[in-house]
């Protein structure tokens, strides 16, 4: 805390007081015995907390607490206007109407003001008081020509205004180029946002400039700065030898990487061996990332902010340079590379009934991908069978132990929420050529099981020892929500058990099983997937509701994941201490850990929100091309605006109401679904359709549908 916090602290707890009554500035520096020299700092103290509501100053110049509360949160921005804040650390967001917006824009960390309480009719209503912080001071966007000014056009249509460009300040660009914008001047008393372009980023219709304006958007950093290459680059891609003899030496042993084809950064690898007493040894080896990556190195400072990898269909931008991430510390066929290796044994029933963790040096025999595992299982493939006839028994065992692990996750209440991913190829150009249901076999299962049996084991050994750690955390989502989910399950004959006491994820598990094959199974699997909650890092561990667990992490990707680097790193301190570490340095690190679950959450989200924006705007492209086609979907949801509608290759579009025919449809909230005035037609979640597709704009991420 620094020192104008602990002021802050200091004066607020004083103006608690019951007996305190309100006074001058010099007056409450008299009190306090603030020294003279200090009283300037202390006068900026004072300024802030009124600026910041937390106190005010009336006539006389006298100071109190501020009577009204406020509360401060993310603004979003509607393109009507309108808007929604959502405060810290909740989940319900609260109406802002456009007169109380005071030109916040979408993203603005603002405080408001509550003016209507929530009740059952009507829910809380907010006004802007003040807008704490902007959150963009650049924007991308298309810029429009009108010969002695221009104005750029956000791709974040929620942005709330276009940006005028004075002619000054028009640099090289060009009309239809898309273009980053210096914002000069924020909108206020009815006038829009001004700005300066500071970079072109290319024609709008340019192979590679969507990827590239979505990076500059989000303020994403594309390249690594070149003192942070050249520390990479100084491991070389050869292990250390003079630290073999601190490791157990696996590299007699068959040890093998299944990933997908094109996948460059392999950091796990597996091996399973039938033990004499009918039990399995799973070993997990992972890369040793800690070794090279040290804490506050320049690699670290760089992976701390960027906190995960971001992929962006053919474009990656990496957490560490390609140097590490491609080179030593990749387990790479054919190579030494240094491991954290968690070995377990594991009984016929899948208890983990022994575990070890250990520094590892490893030599991978042979890199596999899914499609080969799965035609070794399935049989299916004689040239694949004869080229990988040696390892045949071992993708065997694996595959035994893996069923064995599913079943036991199954019977807890592990919610295998199949829900299809989309698999978009592009040409050289980046330009989408094709996009369908992304299929999975069974040999991604079994490194799926592997892998989440690792990070099960690592996470339970570290909470017992009161480890400095960052957890994955998952927690049990809200009754309410649970609630509202059955309203749409009555509709498919099924209900989730559940009161304030007893939420179990065996419940959700039972209704998952009961869709398994039905036409159902997907909106289902959706719906599901609404009401839970969005999983986090913490430094407290509470548990993974969706895993059905009561200890987990991310232990298994520190390649392309800061939570996991920063617990290979307590590992490693607890295996060189022998487990004897000073409460000092648990102390240090228990806040460190804190900080980085934070800022890696933060990262997660935005990285999400990226991946999705990436794919919602090849979807765009690919149906630009497909105007006035039909195709068979399914509703996958109902709102007060239209339904969507979810085509079998993932892509989903809006048929809005003046689509849905030449009749008047009723919005019923509480069973999410649409009643036509005169016929009763009703459209529901789970419904099949066949639409037309009626207007797609990869500039606006939307896909608009028509009934047929």
């Amino acid at each position: 805390m620094t020192k104008k916090e602990e002021q802050e602290l200091k004066i607020l707890e004083f103006m608690k007081d019951k007996d305190y009554v309100p006074m001058k500035a010099k007056e409450i520096a008299m009190i306090m015995r603030v020294p003279k020299k200090e009283y300037g700092d202390f006068l900026e103290v004072l300024g802030n907390l009124e600026l910041n509501f937390k106190i005010q100053k009336n006539r006389k110049s006298k100071y109190r607490l501020v009577e009204k509360t406020y509360y401060d949160g993310i603004y979003r921005k509607n393109q009507k206007g309108f808007g929604f804040v959502r405060i810290d650390n909740q989940e319900d967001e609260i109406y802002v109407a456009k007169e109380n917006s005071l030109n916040a824009l979408n993203g603005d960390r603002v405080l408001i003001e509550i003016i209507e309480e929530e009740n059952k009719v009507k829910s809380a209503e907010a006004k802007v008081v003040k807008i704490l912080k902007h959150e963009k001071d650049t924007i991308v966007g298309i810029f429009q020509n009108n010969k002695n000014f221009g104005f750029v056009v956000p791709d974040d249509r929620n942005f709330g205004t276009d940006i005028f460009i004075a002619k000054k300040d028009m640099g090289k660009a060009r009309n239809n180029h898309k273009v980053l914008v210096k914002i000069t001047k924020y909108p206020q008393n009815g006038k829009k946002a001004e700005g300066k372009i500071i970079e072109v980023l290319g024609n709008v219709n340019e192979a590679g400039v969507d990827m590239l304006s979505l990076i500059k958007e989000h303020n994403l950093p594309s390249t690594f700065p070149e003192l942070v290459v050249q520390e990479a680059k100084h491991f070389a891609n050869k292990v250390d030898k003079k630290d073999i003899p601190n490791r157990v030496d696996f590299r007699d042993r068959e040890i093998f990487t299944i990933d997908g084809e094109d996948a460059k950064d392999l950091d796990d690898a597996v091996r399973v061996e039938k033990l004499k007493n009918g039990n399995y040894k799973l070993e997990v080896h992972i890369a040793d990332v800690s070794y090279y990556v040290r804490e506050n190195s320049l690699l670290d400072q760089e992976a701390i902010l960027r906190g995960t990898s971001i992929y962006m269909l053919g474009r990656v931008i990496p957490m560490l340079p390609r140097e590490l991430s491609n080179g030593i510390c990749s387990l790479n066929a054919g190579e030494d590379r240094f491991t954290l290796s968690c070995i377990m044994e594991i009984d016929q029933k899948g208890n983990v009934i022994s575990s070890e963790i250990v520094k590892g040096i490893i030599n991978v025999t042979q890199r596999m991908s899914y499609t080969d595992v799965q035609a070794i299982l399935d049989k299916s493939n004689e040239q694949t069978m004869n080229r990988y006839k040696p390892y045949i028994s071992y993708f065997k065992l694996m595959e035994e132990l893996a069923q064995i692990l599913k079943n036991k996750r199954m019977e807890q209440g592990y919610l295998n929420l199949d829900i299809p991913e989309s698999k978009i190829d592009l040409d050289m150009d980046g330009r989408v050529t094709q996009i369908a249901k992304y299929e999975t076999t069974f040999a991604h299962e079994i490194i799926e099981q592997f892998m989440l049996t690792a990070n099960e084991t690592i996470a339970e050994k570290f909470f017992w020892l009161e480890a400095p750690f960052i957890y994955r955390v998952h927690e049990d989502p809200d009754l309410e929500k649970i609630q509202e989910l059955n309203k749409f399950l009555f509709n498919f004959g099924l209900k989730i058990k559940a009161n304030q006491d007893n939420i179990y994820p065996k419940e959700f598990a039972k209704v998952l099983e009961e869709v398994k094959g039905k036409e159902e199974e997907k909106v289902v699997s959706n719906l599901v997937l609404r009401t839970l909650k969005v999983a986090r890092y913490e430094a407290k561990n509470k548990g993974h509701f969706g895993i059905a667990s009561k200890y987990y992490c991310h232990f298994t990707s520190p390649i392309r994941r800061y939570p996991d680097l920063f617990i290979h790193r307590m590992i490693s301190k607890y295996l060189e201490k022998n487990y004897d570490v000073s409460e000092k340095w648990v102390e240090e690190q228990k806040i460190q850990a804190e900080e980085r679950a934070k800022q890696s959450s933060e990262r997660e989200k935005i990285a999400t929100k990226v991946e999705r924006e990436a794919e919602d705007l090849k979807k765009a492209e690919y149906m630009e091309k497909r105007i006035g086609e039909e195709y068979e979907g399914i509703v996958s949801s109902v709102t007060s605006f239209g339904i969507f509608v979810e085509l079998e290759n993932t892509i989903e579009g809006l048929i809005r109401f003046e689509d849905l025919g030449d009749e008047y449809f009723i919005y019923d909230e509480d069973r999410k679904r649409l009643i036509g005035e005169r016929s009763n037609k009703t459209y529901k979640i789970g419904d099949k359709v066949t639409i037309r597709v009626k207007k797609a704009s990869k500039l606006l991420r939307q896909i608009d549908f028509e009934l047929v």
